[in-house]
């Protein structure tokens, strides 16, 4: 059985991504990795090329900077890269997220289990998604975050990225519309370090990140005339008391920022309340978007 591993990414020295880190995570359990490098301002493309000398593969990119609805070019550059993987099985990962080395076995029973097994198209992963430095996630059980996401895929070309690459889809000729693929459930974690820089480290990615979506009057109008970036997440917070991934332990040593949360600070709207509640006290999730169907 072969795992390969596959991502994008462009000027993540830049903008602080912990690039590196997340394809080093799953290095010992991918025969190789395909990063789709887009056209960068920075040393990214040779961080990438030194990771390893024989497993990773670099696909050179050029960014269509028009394309700025819905994220689209996200879910295009994940396409190329997962259009060049031999493996039977696709670990996906974005700029962001890492496994914890804990995880790995985990992670390679379940592909071996489920290789043979043509009902089950993925692996359906946890999240700990990381908010204002590396000590506090996002409440689980609250809106705003995603609880889970597939991010072991089958080699199925009919699979693709979908919208703006949170997740992904079954497209064929003779479907009406995308589909949504059979998964099991991992219990492995992904480590989803979003939020995570320096306050004027944020704002500068926020800028960025949003000009996936926006045009730039929009981005002024939300942010133009920032100094810092406005710590206000939609979600509570809550301490994390696990353990880090080893190969974030430099990244996460050299914080040179203090945030403190204030529950004050949570910006939640009234319908995401009602939900969190009614989730909190039945364990129903209600009007939860998913992009896979979980099989037991």
């Amino acid at each position: 059985m072969n795992i390969s591993g596959f991502t994008f990414i462009r000027n993540g020295i830049n903008l602080k991504y912990p690039f590196v880190e997340s394809i080093q995570s799953i290095l010992p359990i991918c025969d190789e990795i395909v990063v789709a490098v887009g056209n960068s301002e920075d040393a990214t493309r040779e961080y990438v090329r030194n990771i390893h000398p024989t497993k990773i593969k670099i696909i050179d990119t050029v960014w269509d900077d028009t394309l700025r609805t819905g994220g689209k070019i996200l879910a295009q550059q994940t396409n190329v890269a997962f259009d060049a993987i031999n493996g039977e099985w696709g670990f996906y990962l974005q700029g962001d997220e890492v496994v914890h080395e804990n995880d790995l076995d985990k992670i390679l029973n379940d592909a071996r289990k489920y290789l043979n097994n043509k009902n089950v198209n993925g692996l359906l992963f946890n999240y700990f998604h990381f908010y204002g430095n590396y000590n506090y996630i996002a409440k689980p059980g609250t809106r705003g975050t995603y609880p889970y996401e597939v991010r072991l895929i089958r080699n199925n070309k009919m699979i693709r990225s979908f919208q703006d690459a949170q997740g992904f889809r079954m497209f064929a000729s003779n479907y009406p519309r995308p589909q949504r693929f059979n998964v099991k459930k991992s219990n492995a974690y992904i480590f989803h370090y979003g939020k995570v820089r320096g306050p004027m480290d944020e704002l500068e990615r926020a800028k960025e990140f949003h000009k996936l979506w926006h045009d730039d009057k929009h981005i002024d109008r939300m942010m133009g005339n920032a100094k810092t970036f406005n710590y206000s997440p939609d979600y509570p917070l809550q301490i994390f008391t696990g353990s880090h991934p080893k190969v974030m332990q430099r990244r996460i040593t050299e914080t040179n920022w203090d945030f403190k949360y204030n529950p004050s600070m949570v910006n939640t709207s009234s319908g995401h309340k009602v939900l969190n509640l009614l989730e909190h006290t039945t364990g129903l999730r209600p009007f939860s978007f998913r992009n896979y169907n979980l099989i037991k």
